[in-house]
């Protein structure tokens, strides 16, 4: 098996990563595959969408190859480079090329920090082309037909200069995603960590009160992510106040005010 086959089945998912569904978005994920139509994914950060599509990556029974982009992300660390390998120059293929080769799902994570002569490289992919242009050998490469191409955003962080231009927003299927409902939220914690459902409760509790002060101070609440992240170390034994406070509140901000507010929410509840 050549190297590329080897490591793409390496990123095939064994297990069931666990996922609590909030909607249809299982059922609009299936037929979006089926249909070969990318998809696009928004919501703020650590809502799950990640989760989302390594769940849908195990269901699928398809490789996931996941790129988390950033400002200095070129096209060649998407689509591959020559390289000076022993006296000869080989070509590598990058994570985008793989993916498209061997029929994998490609999951460009927060898509707009990528620069926008990079992101042009997805549109003959996320049409009815299906094809991927690599310039430096001179080839459209086609696209196996298992290939599915998503992509994610956090839409509270866009900007003039961080947006999706309408010609590639217009290639997707899109679909929202949010904080679950306390009710959900407290039952993906007890999942996630076995933690005390009483506890998962309170901690839920809390993430609602520091979602509430996004745009009075916080540029973001506690993610359910950071959730999680407090209920593993109350597991562990950690102090639920002091788990909040090192896996939330000083996760959250540096303002001293901001603290000392968050800390009192903290406080009132545990």
């Amino acid at each position: 098996m050549p190297n590329n086959a080897i490591e793409v089945e390496a990123n095939l998912i064994r297990e069931q990563p666990y996922f609590a569904s909030q909607g249809s978005e299982i059922e609009l994920f299936d037929a979006a595959y089926r249909n070969r139509i990318p998809v696009l994914l928004k919501g703020p950060t650590g809502c799950g969408k990640t989760r989302f599509v390594e769940h849908m990556a195990w269901r699928l029974q398809r490789p996931l190859i996941t790129v988390s982009c950033h400002e200095d992300m070129t096209t060649g660390d998407l689509v591959g480079r020559f390289l000076a390998v022993g006296g000869e120059t080989i070509w590598q293929d990058g994570p985008l090329t793989r993916a498209v080769r061997h029929g994998c799902i490609c999951y460009l994570d927060e898509i707009v920090e990528a620069r926008k002569d990079t992101i042009v490289v997805i549109h003959p992919l996320a049409d009815d082309r299906r094809v991927l242009p690599i310039d430096k050998l001179g080839m459209l490469l086609k696209a196996a037909p298992e290939f599915c191409l998503v992509i994610s955003y956090n839409p509270g962080y866009q900007s003039v200069l961080k947006d999706l231009k309408q010609s590639t927003r217009q290639r997707f299927v899109a679909m929202e995603f949010d904080y679950p409902s306390a009710d959900l939220e407290a039952t993906i914690l007890a999942s996630e960590t076995g933690i005390d459902p009483t506890l998962a409760d309170l901690l839920v509790r809390f993430g609602q009160l520091t979602r509430n002060l996004k745009g009075n101070g916080l540029e973001e609440g506690a993610s359910t992510r950071l959730l999680v992240h407090a209920a593993r170390l109350i597991q562990s034994g950690t102090q639920p106040a002091l788990a909040c406070e090192a896996a939330i509140t000083r996760v959250l901000t540096d303002d001293a005010e901001m603290l000392s507010a968050i800390q009192a929410l903290s406080e009132t509840i545990f």
